[in-house]
């Protein structure tokens, strides 16, 4: 029997594997990527004010685990996308092939059978 992965995973997700797929779909989108900029931004004056040292923290404290990991979780979830429908393409390409080496099984079983059959007669004549 040939298996549908993707459904089987989507049955066996517990109720915080949902919450955390439903966190996960909200911030790895590019409209939480511009809030997260324009949060970011409020604070930019704020950070130019204080120095160098204030500025650098800014960038990679705010600027880059706010903004620029959610941009990548955007990409991530296109990959993942991407996968799905492939391993849901193999799913389909393999069920289609199933059915055809089946089909041809049944065709090579008779072929046989008419040749063992051909096979018998000529040796009962003798």
């Amino acid at each position: 029997m040939v298996r549908n992965v993707n459904a089987e995973h989507r049955q066996n997700l517990t109720i915080l594997d949902k919450v955390a797929m439903f966190i996960t779909k909200i911030v790895g989108t590019m409209w939480c990527a511009i809030a997260f900029s324009v949060l970011a931004l409020i604070s930019f004056p704020e950070a130019l004010k204080g120095g160098t040292a204030t500025t650098i923290s800014w960038i990679a404290q705010t600027f880059l685990q706010l903004v620029l990991l959610s941009i990548i979780m955007v990409g991530q979830n296109l990959q993942s996308r991407h996968s799905e429908l492939r391993a849901d393409a193999d799913y389909e390409t393999n069920v289609e092939s199933k059915k055809d080496i089946e089909m041809l099984m049944k065709k090579l079983d008779s072929i046989e059978n008419n040749k063992l059959n051909k096979i018998l007669e000529i040796i009962e004549k003798k």
